[in-house]
């Protein structure tokens, strides 16, 4: 399996073999457990839905109790559904791991982002601040938005202060570290999106860039 889901435990740094420091991002990563199987002649697609991280039986409504108990599995707090090329290569109640993943390989991480509230523009966008001196009225405010007589409105898209962050994120070809089978865990180098505990999505790297 490509794809898997998993949890940001935080950063930390290990050592290689030369002695050299190495800034890397633990996530707890499966064990996630086929809950469905999608196929053309069933679905119109190929496609591979996932259950990742055990769920109190009464926190799960009942049409979701039934789906669990068709395919055989306890209930999941995470469902996810992963495109494949040949979803009949996987079976419901397979089990699926981090030893699917070699270590050295480059893998894309996506995560949603840490939301950072209702910004400014110079936050939000990078813009330059305007003029420091003494009278200035344009330290941090947004410049002209509009014309004043055509188009006399604000095209839309127009980079402006609001919500910041939240957002979801996809890092490429980072490298996996190492890999921990007995804890499922997995040391992928530099920093991936959100916070400590949120959901991530790890999967190797799109066809052209696993290099």
């Amino acid at each position: 399996m490509k794809t898997i889901l998993g949890k940001k435990m935080g950063m930390t740094q290990i050592f290689d073999e030369a002695g050299n420091v190495i800034p890397v991002t633990v996530i707890e990563a499966g064990p996630e457990v086929v809950t469905q199987v999608k196929t053309v002649e069933t679905d119109g697609y190929n496609a591979v839905q996932v259950g990742f991280e055990d769920q109190k039986p009464q926190r799960v409504n009942k049409p979701l109790t039934g789906h669990f108990a068709k395919a055989g599995v306890s209930p999941k707090k995470h469902l996810a559904e992963f495109r494949v090329e040949d979803g009949e290569v996987y079976e419901v109640g397979q089990v699926i791991t981090v030893a699917d993943f070699e270590a050295g390989s480059k893998l894309d991480v996506t995560g949603v982002s840490k939301g950072k509230g209702t910004q400014g523009n110079i936050k939000r966008h990078h813009h330059r601040r305007g003029p420091m001196s003494h009278g200035s009225k344009h330290k941090r405010l947004p410049g002209g938005l509009a014309a004043a007589t055509y188009p006399s409105r604000v095209f839309k898209g127009n980079e402006a202060p609001g919500r910041t962050g939240r957002e979801t994120v996809t890092v490429q070809n980072v490298i996996l570290v190492k890999v921990i089978e007995e804890r499922n865990l997995m040391l992928v180098k530099g920093a991936v999106p959100g916070g400590k505990g949120s959901l991530v999505r790890v999967q190797y790297a799109v066809k052209g860039q696993n290099k």
